[in-house]
Parts: C-alpha cells; sequence; structure tokens
C-alpha cells in the first residue's frame, strides 16, 4: 500500500517541484494534497489523515510549521522536513531521529527519507505508542531550532520504535558497521541506525570524546587513561576502551585542560 502524503510549503514553485519528483522517483508515495498555510494544512491533516507530510520549516518565519504540529490532535502521521537550513540545524534533526531533505533536493536523499519513512510506519503500526515519543521529539526539535539551544535529550531509533533519553545516561558507543551501539550506566544498550560519525556531530564535544574510530566514550565515565601495553581508557564500569595512536595527543591535551 502506498504512502499517503501531504505537501506543505508556502511557496508554489517548491511544493510544485517536490511533487513532481515524489511522482517521478517515489512510486511508493502518492501525493494527495497539498497546502500554503497552516490554517490550510491543519484543515487537510485532519480530513484527509495522510501517512506522512512533507513540511517546509519555514513558512515562512520557521515558527508554523511546529505551530502546526502542535496544534494537530490525532498524531498518527510522519514528518519529513524539507529544508534550506544547515550546520546546527542539522545536529539538531539527526538529534531527534527524524527525517529531513534540504533544499534544492537531491532524489537519492528523497528516495533515502521515503524509504525510511516506509520501514517507520511498520514500526509505528505495530505499537501507535512510539507516535507519542515521536512527537515528544519533535517538540524537542521545535525548542532546539527556535530557540537555538542544544538539548541533552537524544532520540534513538531501535527495533521496536523510538525512545528518547538523556545523553549523561550513556557510558559509550561503539560502531557496528553502518549502525551505532549506545552503552548506558544501568547496563542495557541499544543499536542504532546511524552512524559514529553522526553521533559524533549529535553529542556535545565538551562531554564525549572519539577516542578510536570505533569508539566515543562519555568523559564523565572516565577514571583512568593508561599508557602501557598500548593505549586505553578505563571507564567507571572497569571497561577499556582502546585509545587510537593519532587521537591520542588530543585526548591526553583534553585531560589536562579540564583539570
Amino acid at each position: 500500500m502506498k504512502l499517503r502524503a501531504l505537501v506543505i510549503d508556502d511557496e508554489e514553485f517548491a511544493r510544485k517541484n517536490l511533487i513532481m519528483l515524489l511522482e517521478e522517483y517515489c512510486p511508493d508515495v502518492e501525493v494527495i494534497g497539498e497546502a500554503s498555510k497552516k490554517s490550510q494544512a491543519k484543515a487537510l491533516i485532519e480530513a484527509s489523515k495522510p501517512d506522512v507530510i512533507f513540511l517546509d520549516i519555514r513558512m515562512p518565519s520557521g515558527s508554523e510549521g511546529f505551530e502546526l504540529l502542535d496544534e494537530i490532535e490525532e498524531k498518527d502521521f510522519q514528518v519529513v522536513f524539507v529544508t534550506a537550513f544547515k550546520d546546527y540545524a542539522i545536529r539538531a534533526f539527526n538529534a531527534n531521529a527524524v527525517y529531513y531533505i534540504l533544499k534544492p533536493i537531491d532524489i537519492e536523499e528523497l528516495q533515502t527519507a521515503v524509504e525510511k519513512v516506509t520501514g517507520t510506519k511498520k514500526i509505528f503500526e505495530e505499537d501507535p505508542e512510539n507516535f507519542t515519543t515521536y512527537f515528544q521529539s519533535l517538540r524537542h526539535l521545535s525548542d532546539a531550532l527556535l530557540r537555538n539551544k542544544q538539548s541533552n535529550r537524544i532520540a534513538i531509533s531501535h527495533t521496536k520504535g523510538l525512545k528518547i533519553i538523556e545523553d549523561d545516561t550513556i557510558t559509550h558507543l561503539e560502531a557496528s558497521g553502518n549502525c551505532t551501539t549506545i552503552y548506558f550506566k544501568e547496563g542495557n544498550r541499544y543499536l542504532d541506525t546511524r552512524t559514529l560519525k553522526t553521533y559524533e556531530s549529535i553529542l556535545d564535544r565538551t562531554k564525549f570524546f572519539r577516542v578510536h574510530k570505533s569508539h566515543i566514550i562519555n568523559l564523565t565515565m572516565l577514571v583512568e587513561y593508561l599508557s602501557d601495553d598500548g593505549h586505553f581508557a578505563v571507564l567507571k564500569n572497569g571497561l577499556r576502551i582502546p585509545v587510537a595512536r593519532n587521537r591520542v595527543a588530543d585526548f591526553v591535551k583534553l585531560l589536562k585542560d579540564s583539570k
């Protein structure tokens, strides 16, 4: 069954261009409507019950898109943000595990976003409670973007849906192919589909350090640095994490500067 989609953007050319790309390159998507204003979009969402909305992040001031999401009562759809934002905004998008495509739209990025929405739709249908967590993460995103404030909350996509965690509950992260295994103080762990490089950009660099191509550690968990018979960061739980030779100098400098 096709994804039922709405395209919401105040610029007519941008809407028509995205609809054309979806129709030509994303056969699993059926565009069932479009809107240019918040009030129009709200009525359309409530009437048509879409699976996903493609939402311009600036309509036109930057707040309308998030106000629209707050005002919808039945939040049972996903959002793909269409944005010209870069840098800090992208870190915020990734930290909240939401899908986005940058303007001008790249066809492969659009197809990837559609594939992710399709996969997540199945998980959300199995446990609708995921929508509550999902829209909670969107509120965190709104706060981060509109107030230019970094949050310590991170949304993790795992096999059963979404989970929002505080970053200080993480002990360390380890690359698992193109995914990342996240380890927590309580001893549990989650596998996220995002790469370790993505997490390196998401996490607060005053609290986390990439000591190895496969490892990021929470610096508050560090108790010792060993340099005999290799280089290792020892965590409070006794785990020894290897420190790559090319990262030793920066790591040692960081430790000295933090004293």
